[in-house]
C-alpha cells in the first residue's frame, strides 16, 4: 500500500520504512519554535523539571511576535523571561524586537524551514510550514519544552484528507479565497486531528506566499497539518534562502485518503467568512455594502509582500474612508523594508492609513487596533470568533488583502473591481 507524502516524512523522522495512520511515533524535530507568549511558559516548565541542557541551540527559534513592542508591563515582563532564556543559552535563532517579525513569515524568509522537515511550534499556527511540503504543527508549551530538552516529539500519525483544485481563477482570487472556500464546505471541525493535503492544477500558478496563506489556515478547519508539494515555485523560493539541504516527498499514486475533494474553482468570486466562524463563507457578492468601522491587513496568513503589493494598487490615489481607520502591518521587518523601497509604505500613508511595525496585533486582540462595543472589522488575519479582535461583542469578517482594501476605501464591503474597474487587470497573479 502506497504512502502519503505526509507518512514518509514522519517515518523517515521516526527512523521506519513507513508509519499508519493512528500509530504513535517519537519523531525527531529539525526547528522547535516558541514567540514571547508560549516560551515562557515552555521555559517554566524546562526548570520545573530541573532541565539544563537543551537539545540544540541552532534549532530551537523564539521569535517576538505577540505583544512587541511591549503593549504593557505584563507583556514586557513575559518578553524579559524570554530574551534572558534566549540569551543564556546563546540562541543563535533568537529573534528580538526589532529583528524578526511574526515567526510563521519570518522561518520561511530566512530558509530556517525546508522540505521534509518535521517543525514542532508552541502556536496554533505552526501548520503554516507545510506549505513548503514539511511536516509542521503546533503544540502546548509543556509539549514544546520536551521537544526543547530532547528534540523529538510524541505524535499520532494523522489520516490524510486530499483537496483537489482545477480550473481557472478569476483576476481576483487569490490563495485565501481557495481555503476560505474549502473550510466553508467542510467546517471548523471538518479536519479535525487530520493532514490536509492541497494539490491539482489550479495550485500550479500559486505564489509561495498564497500557498503559506493556504496551510496557515488549515488550523481553521480543526486540522493537524497542512502540506502542499514541493515543485519548482518552492525550489525558486528556497534559492538562496534555505539554509540547509532538503528533500522533496511526492504522495505514493496509491496512497490512501480518508476523505478526497474535488473542485473546479473557474468562475469561483473572493470568498468572505462571515461573523462569527471561519467557515460561514460566501461569495463577496451576498455581503457587499455591509458597513465596516475598521479594516485590518496583516498577520501570518496576509501580511506578505505580494499583499502589500496589491492593497497599495488599490489604494493609489484614494483615501481611507471617513469614519474607518486602516490599519496595515507588514508581518516582518525584511517585509517593511521592502514595502519602503517600493514606495507602498508612502502610498498607504498618502491615503490615510495606519502603518506599524511588524507585530500580531489586532489579530488576536493584542494591541494596534483592536475592536470596541459593536465594531465591525474587516481582516486578512485567520480567526473571527467572538472577541478574537476586541471586545466580544465586535464582529469581523475573513478576506482576502484586495477585498479588505477596497473596503477600507469605500467603507462598505466592496468587490476590488469596483475599485479599479472591470476593465482594468487585477494585480494578483493567482
Amino acid at each position: 500500500m502506497g504512502q502519503t507524502a505526509m507518512q514518509k516524512i514522519l517515518a523517515a523522522h521516526a527512523g521506519k520504512n513507513s508509519v499508519e495512520p493512528g500509530e504513535f511515533i517519537m519523531a525527531k524535530a529539525d526547528l522547535a519554535m516558541a514567540n514571547d507568549v508560549t516560551a515562557p511558559i515552555s521555559i517554566k516548565a524546562l526548570e520545573r523539571a530541573g532541565i539544563t541542557k537543551l537539545w540544540n541551540k541552532d534549532r530551537i527559534a523564539i521569535v517576538f511576535s505577540h505583544f512587541v513592542p511591549a503593549k504593557d508591563i505584563l507583556s514586557a515582563a513575559q518578553a524579559a523571561v524570554a530574551r534572558e532564556f534566549a540569551l543564556k543559552y546563546d540562541l543563535s535563532l533568537f529573534f528580538d524586537e526589532g529583528r524578526g517579525g511574526i515567526e510563521h513569515s519570518l522561518l520561511p524568509e530566512l530558509g530556517l524551514v525546508v522540505p521534509g522537515d518535521v517543525v514542532i511550534g508552541a502556536d496554533s499556527h505552526s501548520c503554516t510550514y507545510g506549505g513548503l511540503g514539511l511536516f509542521s504543527t503546533g503544540v502546548g508549551s509543556t509539549d514544546l519544552a520536551a521537544v526543547m530538552a530532547t528534540g523529538e516529539c510524541w505524535l499520532k500519525v494523522p489520516e490524510t484528507m486530499k483537496f483537489n483544485y482545477r480550473g481557472k481563477a478569476d483576476p481576483w482570487v487569490t490563495g485565501k479565497d481557495l481555503v476560505l472556500f474549502t473550510i466553508g464546505k467542510i467546517g471548523v471541525d471538518g479536519a479535525l486531528y487530520r493532514n490536509m493535503e492541497f494539490t491539482g492544477p489550479a495550485l500550479k500558478n500559486l505564489s509561495m506566499e498564497a500557498r503559506l496563506t493556504i496551510t496557515n489556515m488549515v488550523i481553521e478547519a480543526g486540522g493537524k497539518s497542512g502540506f502542499i508539494e514541493a515543485d519548482e515555485v518552492t525550489e525558486a523560493y528556497l534559492k538562496g534562502r534555505a539554509k540547509r539541504p532538503y528533500t522533496i516527498y511526492k504522495s505514493d499514486p496509491d496512497a490512501t485518503y480518508c476523505a478526497s475533494y474535488d473542485w473546479d474553482i473557474t468562475g469561483m468570486e473572493p470568498q468572505v467568512a462571515k461573523p462569527n466562524l471561519p467557515d460561514k463563507v460566501v461569495g463577496v457578492s451576498e455581503v457587499l455594502g455591509a458597513k465596516v468601522h475598521s479594516a485590518f491587513l496583516g498577520s501570518c496568513t496576509n501580511g506578505r509582500i505580494e499583499d502589500l503589493r496589491i492593497a497599495a494598487e488599490l489604494l493609489k490615489g484614494q483615501k481611507v474612508a471617513k469614519g474607518l481607520r486602516f490599519m496595515v502591518i507588514p508581518a516582518t521587518q525584511n517585509i517593511y523594508r521592502q514595502a519602503l523601497k517600493e514606495g507602498l509604505i508612502d502610498i498607504f500613508m498618502e491615503a490615510e492609513a495606519v502603518v506599524s511595525a511588524a507585530t500580531c496585533g489586532p489579530c488576536l486582540g493584542g494591541h494596534m487596533g483592536v475592536l470596541g462595543p459593536n465594531e465591525v472589522c474587516i481582516s486578512s488575519s485567520n480567526r473571527n470568533f467572538p472577541g478574537r479582535m476586541g471586545h466580544r461583542d465586535s464582529q469581523v469578517y475573513l478576506a482576502n488583502p484586495a477585498v479588505v482594501t477596497a473596503s477600507a476605501i469605500t467603507g462598505v464591503i466592496t468587490h476590488p473591481q469596483d475599485i479599479l474597474g472591470k476593465k482594468n487587470k487585477a494585480p494578483i497573479a493567482a
